[in-house]
């Protein structure tokens, strides 16, 4: 069995992700490891040019968008590795991280997933850590929270001396022991894009595994590159995972509030910036991406609203 699988999935971010597999390919490790690229129906020229200039790698395709869960499912069906690492197809990892972040895990075999210290173009942090949904999470703001309660709500404002117990991190680099995949069974494919990564770390907490955030690893991010060009499609979809979150482990009460406290801060967030729109191009951005939000709720929710199937 080889020590770590790579599994990376792309949709029309060709030079991305060329930069995320060069990483992988230039990592200073003595692994055994493969790279699993999964195709999530690209439209541009991804396919030809992937495999012509890394052959090594294993190409799969959909014809379609399966979805960030499901598309990874697919990918980890397919692996050999001992280790699993989900890598976005904005990332790449510093020559040791690889090396340094499977190390830890060897050492420590009750940790079940790990994330690294995700990095800015310059070197600034981002935030590499989540909490698991509450109503204070999604109804108030969250980086105020993490200013009021920084051990609750961990951010990047303070950084991790060492290795440290948290409820989830950041699916930009999610390396996962594969005895804890299988128990959990993957990624729960209800959610299409966002949350999954939060909610298979919930579940493999519940199974004993612990989730750590690993801040000696070190990763590039490019922190939403890949849907920014349909950021009022993707905020669609946040808000389609963030309420499947709530179906699957909250009560009806909980659900309840958070729905009527969600759609008075849309309401309030909506008025807000179509009467600023005029001001800047990024009020009539957030505008444009209140009102699809507020359309997709007066439609019910339906699935052709967000991101391409």
């Amino acid at each position: 069995m080889l020590d770590l699988s790579v599994i990376i999935v792309t949709r029309n971010t060709r030079a991305l992700t060329c930069a995320a597999i060069e990483s992988v390919l230039n990592s200073r490790d003595d692994l055994r490891k493969e790279i699993i690229l999964v195709d999530n129906g690209s439209s541009d020229d991804t396919a030809t040019v992937l495999q012509k200039q890394f052959s090594g790698v294993r190409y799969l395709r959909s014809e379609n968008n399966l979805g960030f869960a499901c598309a990874n499912n697919r990918g980890a069906r397919e692996a050999q590795g001992r280790y699993l690492l989900l890598l976005n197809s904005d990332a790449a990892v510093k020559p040791d991280s690889l090396a340094s972040a499977v190390a830890w895990m060897e050492a420590h075999p009750d940790c079940g997933v790990a994330g690294a210290q995700l990095l800015n173009p310059d070197g600034s942090l981002q935030n590499s850590i989540a909490n698991c949904p509450t109503l204070l999470t999604e109804l108030l703001n969250k980086s105020l929270l993490r200013r009021l309660a920084p051990q609750r709500y961990p951010g990047k404002e303070h950084r991790a001396a060492e290795p440290i117990e948290v409820e989830s991190v950041v699916g930009a680099f999610l390396l996962v022991r594969r005895t804890a995949w299988e128990v959990v069974g993957g990624l729960d494919e209800r959610y299409f894009f966002f949350l999954e990564e939060t909610d298979f770390c919930r579940e493999a907490r519940q199974r004993g595994w612990r989730v750590m955030h690993l801040p000696q690893v070190g990763v590039w991010h490019g922190q939403g590159q890949s849907v920014r060009q349909v950021s009022a499609a993707a905020r669609i979809e946040y808000w389609r995972s963030r309420y499947s979150y709530f179906a699957k482990h909250r009560g009806r009460g909980t659900r309840l509030i958070l729905g009527i406290g969600l759609g008075l801060r849309l309401t309030v967030d909506c008025l807000v910036s179509g009467l600023m729109c005029v001001a800047s191009a990024r009020w009539r951005n957030k505008w444009q991406v209140y009102s699809a939000l507020v359309c997709w709720h007066l439609r019910g929710r339906p699935l052709w609203m967000g991101l391409p199937r």
